[in-house]
């Protein structure tokens, strides 16, 4: 076998003999996390408990270590492999420490009694996800989001090599989000832990995940790293997006743009922009803006929202001519909206346009 730990080999999977997902190639050293993206019922959790031994694979082969998860018992996978699935586990009666404690039980002998270290063990898998408090709360009765951290602790206590996670963020509010995605990326670096999981949250993938995997139709998408995976054309075939648009510099999805000739002139940039141009969408105002430079912050949402965009190279000084763009550009626009609050060497031809603009409606300040 090669140097990765975790691997497939031709692997499909499906459901009742039927393929859904074919010719499944991962390659996984310790220490990498590779998240699957996709739409819904598009095979990623179908993927996931087949690679966790939870659904039998159609074809081909998933090893870890060198071995193949056929070849192991149950106990040993559970050694090599922690899963945190969104399915709630049968739990009746149970606190949310005995749910945990049960993650040790690939450790203990035939009784299941915890020792010493195995209870430390507990303790400090529900301290790292914030979850300790809850450990004399009925399992049952506990939240969604409670539920989840109770869950990711168990899969800690459990110090497999491997964790595998079906949406392991969903109903988790953005701290415990963060933190969740924190500490697998902490355990992969210095515990040398392979993370697998699926993700909703795409600007959250792109920042967690060394590897992704696109999953749509019956064969994978893509396969790669962030920088390869997150752009613009790739999400947007990925999901079929329709209306609105993805924005790989910020990993974030912005409305359909308001549709007509602009209204507004937004003068703009260093990110002063971007709120009044949400707050026009939403109002439904087509609307122009400039004069932004093309590494400007602002000029990456405008191309998503704004009607007409008047901008100048990167770097450069802002010419005449496009100074007489944006005032021609203004002449069809009954408001002009100043985002700035000042002006440098580079964009001084804006505050030359803010008073020239005539004596159409102005507002400063967004």
């Amino acid at each position: 076998m090669s140097a990765y730990y975790f691997q497939t080999k031709g692997l499909t999977v499906g459901y009742d003999g039927k393929p859904l997902v074919r010719d499944i190639e991962i390659g996984l050293r310790k220490g990498e996390i590779l998240t699957l993206i996709g739409p819904n019922g598009c095979g990623k959790t179908t993927i996931l408990k087949s690679i966790a031994k939870y659904l039998k694979s159609i074809y081909g082969a998933v090893y870890i270590g060198g071995e193949s998860i056929d070849e192991l018992s149950n106990k040993e996978l559970s050694r090599k492999a922690a899963v945190v699935l969104p399915q709630k586990p049968r739990a009746e009666m149970m606190t949310c420490h005995d749910v945990v404690a049960t993650g040790r039980y690939p450790y203990t002998g035939m009784l299941g009694i915890l020792s010493a270290k195995d209870r430390a063990q507990v303790q400090s898998a529900m301290e790292q996800v914030g979850a300790w408090e809850l450990r004399g709360w009925e399992f049952n009765r506990v939240s969604d989001g409670q539920r989840q951290r109770v869950l990711l602790a168990r899969a800690l206590c459990q110090q497999s090599q491997i964790i595998v996670l079906d949406e392991p963020t969903s109903f988790l509010d953005i701290r415990y989000k963060l933190e969740l995605l924190f500490l697998l990326r902490r355990m992969a670096k210095e515990r040398g832990v392979a993370v697998i999981l699926s993700l909703h949250e795409l600007d959250m993938a792109q920042k967690a995940s060394d590897f992704v995997m696109c999953v749509k139709g019956e064969y994978i998408a893509r396969y790669g790293a962030p920088e390869e995976i997150f752009k613009k054309e790739c999400i947007h075939e990925l999901f079929d997006l329709k209306s609105g648009s993805y924005n790989p510099f910020f990993g974030s999805l912005e409305l359909e743009r308001s549709r007509g000739a602009p209204q507004v002139f937004v003068i703009a940039g260093g990110g002063t922009g971007i709120a009044q141009y949400r707050r026009l969408q939403k109002e439904g105002i087509p609307f122009a803006t400039g004069i932004l430079h093309e590494n400007d912050v602002d000029y990456q949402v405008a191309c998503d929202l704004a009607s007409v965009i008047i901008s100048e190279r990167s770097f450069e000084k802002i010419s005449e001519n496009t100074f007489q763009k944006a005032l021609e550009c203004i002449k069809g626009c009954h408001t002009v909206v100043n985002c700035l609050n000042g002006y440098g060497e580079m964009n001084m031809e804006n505050r030359r346009l803010w008073e020239t603009a005539g004596s159409r409606p102005r507002v400063k300040g967004g």
